[in-house]
């Protein structure tokens, strides 16, 4: 697929079957490029069970009751950027091409990232580098950026971006461009994607079975951190402290695991090498909508 999907295999559909659902959060203008690649072509995926809707994680559960899907026993939510995404140079998702400096993940709305630097103030574009970057010099950075914004010359492209991180970043870490961290964060601000990411989150208590499957898959450590916690969280019981004899919260989710690529997985696909997959089961505990 060319974008983010979640895929869920429903309970409660017309037909008895099991159906896969893909939510896209996707591209441009008419025919988003996951929807396009899965109803289209070489890639086309010819199965009655399939069907592939352009929205975001946090609309799955409207999305699904439209389809008359009301409890799934599986769902996926593949966090990363695809390759398609990386390599196409007018996307602005990486620094190995000179294209517009874009990044949203769905081009028929929002705010690309060359807007957001020409209109925020140091202050912010600082605060969005250090916060989704882990950027040590998001200050520097920010403050180029803007310096180069009022000399007339704000920065419009992906190289250019590029080229002010650099002079910016006085640190190399090995094996990694200087503006790693940088367009990391300005994509993740510029698609919402953590808070998508916990909407997403959110929805699969609510859409789960009883022992349904819940499988995240992340490529960083912001979007991992958030996973791991709400897995945690749900699948730990609690207590009312104004209640002390009261028996504990039941858990919603029982935390099965991690896993994270092996050597073979790497050297067949090396963009794989940041990715951890963490699953979780549904109990039987209702979840609270």
């Amino acid at each position: 697929m060319a974008e983010p999907v979640a895929v869920a295999a429903p309970v409660a559909v017309a037909e008895p079957v099991a159906v896969a659902v893909a939510v896209a959060a996707a591209d441009p203008v008419t025919v988003p490029d996951a929807v396009a690649a899965a109803t289209s072509g070489t890639t086309r995926v010819d199965d009655p069970r399939f069907s592939i809707h352009h929205t975001s994680f946090g609309q799955m559960v409207p999305l699904l009751a439209s389809l008359g899907v009301t409890r799934v026993n599986g769902l996926l939510l593949d966090l990363g950027v695809s390759s398609p995404q990386i390599d196409n140079p007018e996307r602005g998702f990486s620094f190995r091409f000179d294209g517009p400096l874009d990044m949203r993940m769905d081009t028929t709305r929002g705010e690309s990232a060359a807007d957001f630097l020409a209109r925020a103030d140091e202050r912010h574009i600082a605060e969005v580098i250090r916060d989704y970057g882990e950027e040590r010099f998001a200050l520097q950075v920010a403050k180029a950026l803007v310096a180069r914004r009022e000399s007339g010359n704000p920065v419009r492209t992906t190289g250019q971006l590029s080229e002010v991180v650099a002079r910016a970043v006085k640190t190399r870490e090995p094996g990694q461009d200087p503006a790693t961290r940088t367009f990391q964060a300005l994509r993740i601000f510029v698609n919402a994607e953590l808070e998508e990411l916990e909407q997403g989150l959110s929805a699969s208590l609510a859409l789960l079975a009883p022992g349904g499957r819940l499988v995240v898959i992340s490529f960083h450590s912001l979007e991992d951190r958030i996973v791991k916690t709400f897995i945690a969280r749900e699948s730990k019981s609690t207590f009312d402290r104004r209640a002390p004899f009261a028996p504990a919260v039941p858990t919603r989710l029982h935390a099965l695991g991690r896993v994270k690529p092996g050597e073979t997985e790497l050297r067949a696909n090396p963009r794989a090498r940041s990715a951890i997959m963490r699953v979780a089961e549904r109990t039987s505990v209702e979840a609270v909508v």
